[in-house]
């Protein structure tokens, strides 16, 4: 029964959780810092990704009598002792399928085991198989699961979905949150609380307290440092706003430069002599913990970089997908047959619903809550969505929501935003899981119409780039309908939740 897991049980867990492993940049130091800032790779993850062929210890004391200054030394000494990874390329299709045959036959390509790895290895091992996005993204991710899960469902894959949700529920039982990725260096942050909803599509009763349990866990890290915040405090990812209410903010527990992007982070400091670097370090890896990275969303001036602010919103799609997980807690425990903790949490939710509504609505649509100004942001964005995913909007709020949302939809789907910043999650890109989340929100307040437009964009405009390359990229350009641009990497074909979200758009229509 779930009453043995009270808050005493929880607090044990949370302390219970194994140490973080170093990262790569942790291990190695002066090494893993002159790799990057050299540019030995193209993709400063290349080198976060790498196997060392010998203790880090053995490494470093050779690299310190090694005269490495001159680029080609520094090269022949990291192919020595390090096994480069490669991204492997997508097998050829001797025939062109269907998008549905195609996206059916994509899952096994992209479904990985790893239950052991190399001594040094900056990879988590997993107890069972997984989908990775594919490309450059090797691991399992956090988010992006839910989406490509939706798929494997629907593709008749419910063994594959069953193996997920057991891998994220170890990453909670030894780590005591999800990270962003199964990396080392992803452990630091999480992603937006997806896992309330992975774990709903297990079909398998009988793991429904190992799962309440879990999502207890995960609840209490996103609320870690909560209960002694004084009006107008904020405590890691925890905000106390100062009538009392209760939020949540991106967050990540370092603020050094991200192993994956070492050099750009590093080289953006350099460029900003103004900004503390500890500060602009948190904030940029706060944006990779809310999957938006890069977005104007987070940016003081809507278009540079260095103005990066992440830690001082409190984000709407995080506080709707909050409510969303402590609702979720209350059902399995009122299932369970644990009257107190189901009453505990859906206080919880009644409670953020109300601080939602009354503080991320600014008179015309959702937005992020300012902690500078207190008050709703005016930043317009796809993430005004989310209150209606979670079915946190009052009938009026939807309509509002709804009419604010159209001008988002091109030919080829929803865009993020209405800026053209040059960031990935801005204009004109438009990406799967918002589509999704869109969708559903509109759907669940009777906004059929704008609903089946984007689903219709959406579809075509995957087809239409499947049609003439073969391909599903990771995002796409939604105004002139193909592959998509921007960011800090080039556009990744795979990938899990184009496929996904696809594949379950393909199945759900009338």
């Amino acid at each position: 029964m779930m009453r043995r897991y009270g808050l005493l049980a929880l607090s044990t867990l949370l302390v219970a959780a194994a140490p973080a492993p170093q990262s790569p940049a942790q291990m190695f130091g002066p090494l893993y810092k002159a790799v990057q800032m050299r540019g030995l790779f193209p993709d400063s993850k290349t080198f976060a990704d790498a196997t060392p062929k010998r203790p880090a210890k053995a490494i470093l004391a050779d690299y310190a009598k090694c005269r490495c200054d001159a680029e080609p030394a520094l090269r022949r000494f990291v192919a020595a002792n390090f096994t480069i990874p490669t991204t492997p390329a997508a097998p050829p299709s001797a025939e062109r399928l269907t998008l549905k045959a195609h996206i059916d036959a994509l899952w096994p390509q992209l479904t990985r085991t790893q239950t052991s790895v190399p001594a040094g290895s900056s990879a988590l091992t997993l107890p069972k198989r997984y989908v990775v996005p594919g490309g450059r993204f090797r691991e399992m991710y956090y988010w992006d699961s839910y989406f490509t899960m939706l798929g494997v469902q629907r593709s008749g894959r419910q063994d594959l979905v069953e193996d997920m949700v057991v891998d994220f529920g170890s990453l909670i039982d030894r780590y005591g949150h999800i990270p962003n990725g199964t990396r080392t260096y992803y452990l630091s942050r999480s992603q937006p609380p997806f896992f309330y909803l992975i774990a709903g599509l297990s079909r398998d009763p009988r793991t429904l307290a190992t799962r309440t349990r879990q999502l207890r866990v995960e609840h209490a890290f996103w609320m870690a440092g909560a209960e002694t915040l004084k009006p107008g405090q904020q405590s890691r990812r925890a905000v106390r706003l100062s009538d009392g209410a209760l939020l949540n903010r991106y967050w990540d527990d370092r603020d050094d430069p991200r192993d994956e992007s070492y050099r750009e982070d590093a080289e953006l400091a350099d460029r900003t002599p103004s900004r503390n670097r500890g500060e602009l370090f948190r904030d940029l890896r706060a944006a990779a913990e809310s999957g938006w990275d890069f977005s104007s969303r987070w940016l003081a001036d809507g278009r540079t970089l260095a103005t990066i602010r992440t830690t001082r919103l409190a984000p709407v799609d995080l506080n709707s997908l909050m409510v969303g997980m402590e609702q979720a807690i209350a059902a399995n425990c009122r299932t369970l047959g644990d009257t107190a903790c189901a009453t505990s949490y859906a206080a919880r939710a009644t409670t953020r619903v109300a601080a939602i509504r009354k503080h991320l609505w600014n008179g015309r649509f959702f937005a992020d809550y300012d902690l500078d100004t207190n008050r709703a942001s005016d930043f317009v964005s796809a993430a005004m969505a989310f209150p209606l995913f979670a079915k946190v909007a009052t009938p009026d709020q939807a309509r509002a929501t709804a009419t604010a949302l159209r001008p988002f939809v091109g030919e080829g789907g929803l865009r993020t935003t209405l800026i053209g910043s040059g960031q990935q999650w801005d204009d004109p890109n438009g990406w799967a899981p918002l589509q999704w989340i869109a969708i559903q929100g509109l759907r669940g307040y009777g906004e059929t119409a704008l609903a089946d437009r984007v689903t219709r964009a959406w579809l075509a405009s995957v087809d239409r780039e499947y049609q003439a390359s073969g391909k599903l990229p990771e995002k796409y350009d939604v105004v002139e309908r193909k592959p998509g641009g921007g960011g800090e990497y080039p556009n990744q074909d795979g990938f899990g939740w184009t496929n996904g979200v696809t594949r379950a758009l393909m199945a759900d229509r009338p």
